[in-house]
Formats: C-alpha cells, structure tokens, sequence
C-alpha cells in the first residue's frame, strides 16, 4: 500500500511540474503575405467555412481551446497543428510552387469529398467543425475554381509532374 502512495505522489508530482513545459503557441502576428487569398479569391461563405473547421491547424493562427494550457494535451495539439501545417498551410500558400499549390487544391477537393477534412478527433471537441453537405459543396467548388483559374493562367506542365 506504502508504495502505491509513493508512486501516486510522484504521479501527481509529475504532473504539476510538466505544467510548466509549454510549446510555443501558432500565433502569427501581422498580416499573412502569402495568405491563399492574396492570390486567389476566398468567397465570404468559404472564408467562414475555412476558419471554423480547417485554419486552426492549416493556418499560422490557431484558436486554442481552453483545455490547450493543460499538459499533456497541449503538446498533443501542438504536434498536431505542426503536422496540419506541413501538409498544408493557408497562411503560406504562395510562397510554394505552382505544382503545390495545384496539387494541395486536388487533396482538399478529394478529401473533403471523402470526409477525411477535418479530422474525427477536431470535430469532437470543434462541433462546429462538422461540415454540412452543403459547406463540403463550397469548399470543394472553391478548391476546383482555384485549380481552373491556375489552368488559365499557368501551362499545366508547370502544375502537374509528368507522367513517365
């Protein structure tokens, strides 16, 4: 029994001390330079679908929930936002190449088509997050609007790789 207590207490112990470890939060300040809609247009419509179920973790500006103090949840979501941002960050959009940019409008199409965007576990605590059939509509048309105008403006051997 003497030793569950010692072991409780170096738990809670732990615990408190970790409290103290915090990441450094995804909080950009100024203006986004290379923001998406600095090159291509974001309807108010699809802006307001973006920031509610996809900026905090593809975007240099996370909303943080007030349980993101507490460790270790908040290293979770700060792995978690960094993993977003490397596979797509609205925030520095066009400072990638074309074919990226191309190419990262094809995944959000596909993905949210295929409700794979937002993720389960963000739109458990982000209930707001769970896209209607109709918001899935408008971020999919908007991506495909991207991708056409791109088309008109840029050869398509400069937004796809070729194929061998």
């Amino acid at each position: 029994m003497k030793k569950l207590q010692v072991i409780g207490w170096v738990a809670v112990g732990a615990l408190l001390i970790i409290q103290f470890i915090k990441p450094t939060p995804n909080q950009a300040a100024g203006v986004q330079v290379n923001y998406i809609g600095t090159k291509h247009e974001v309807p108010a419509n699809v802006k307001s679908i973006l920031d509610k179920a996809c900026m905090d973790c593809h975007s240099n500006n996370t909303r943080y929930p007030w349980y993101a103090s507490i460790q270790p949840v908040a290293w979770w979501l700060a792995d978690h936002v960094k993993d977003g941002k490397k596979h797509l960050n609205f925030d520095e959009y066009t400072q990638r190449s074309l074919r990226y940019q191309y190419h990262k409008m094809e995944e959000t199409v596909e993905m949210v088509k295929e409700e794979e965007m937002p993720l389960p576990s963000y739109t458990w605590t982000h209930t707001d997050a769970r896209l209607t059939y109709e918001e899935r509509v408008a971020i999919t048309g908007w991506a495909q609007s991207v991708m056409k105008n791109m088309e008109a403006q840029y050869p398509m051997d400069s937004l796809v790789k070729k194929s061998k």
